[in-house]
C-alpha cells in the first residue's frame, strides 16, 4: 500500500516556474515506478511524466519534454516535477500515481493516486 501526497501547485504567469512534490509513505514506495499525469477541465486524463523505481530511467510526454523534469528522492521517499517556461496550457490538475515495475504512460496501470494540486497559469 502506498499513499501520496501532492504540494507546490498554485498560480503563476506564462513563462514562471513551479515545482511540484509528491510525498509517499509505504515500505513498497522503492518498487513502483512513479508519475505525473494531469487533467484540465473538458480533457481526458493525460500522462505528463515517469521515473522508473531506480530512478535512472526516466519518460515525458512530448509537450512537456525539455521543460518539465521529473525526479525521486528514495531517502526521503518524495517525488518532484520540475516545470519550467509554464503555458497556459499546462494548465490542470496535476496527480502524483504509483505504478509497477515498468513505466507506462496508460493510467490504468497505475495502482495508488494522489488527490492532485491545481496548477493554473496566467497569460
Amino acid at each position: 500500500q502506498v499513499s501520496l501526497v501532492e504540494s507546490g501547485g498554485g498560480l503563476v504567469q506564462a513563462g514562471d516556474s513551479l515545482r511540484l512534490s509528491c510525498a509517499a509513505s509505504g515500505r513498497t514506495f522503492t518498487r513502483h515506478t512513479m508519475a505525473w499525469f494531469r487533467q484540465a477541465p473538458g480533457k481526458e486524463r493525460e500522462f505528463v511524466a515517469a521515473v522508473s523505481w531506480s530512478g535512472g530511467s526516466t519518460h515525458y510526454a512530448a509537450s512537456v519534454k525539455d521543460r518539465f523534469t521529473i525526479s525521486r528522492d528514495m531517502a526521503k521517499s518524495m517525488v518532484y516535477l520540475q516545470m519550467n517556461s509554464l503555458t497556459p496550457e499546462d494548465t490542470a490538475v496535476y496527480r502524483c500515481a504509483a505504478g509497477g515495475p515498468v513505466i507506462y504512460t496508460d493510467p490504468v496501470r497505475y495502482t495508488y493516486w494522489g488527490q492532485g494540486t491545481q496548477v493554473t497559469v496566467s497569460s
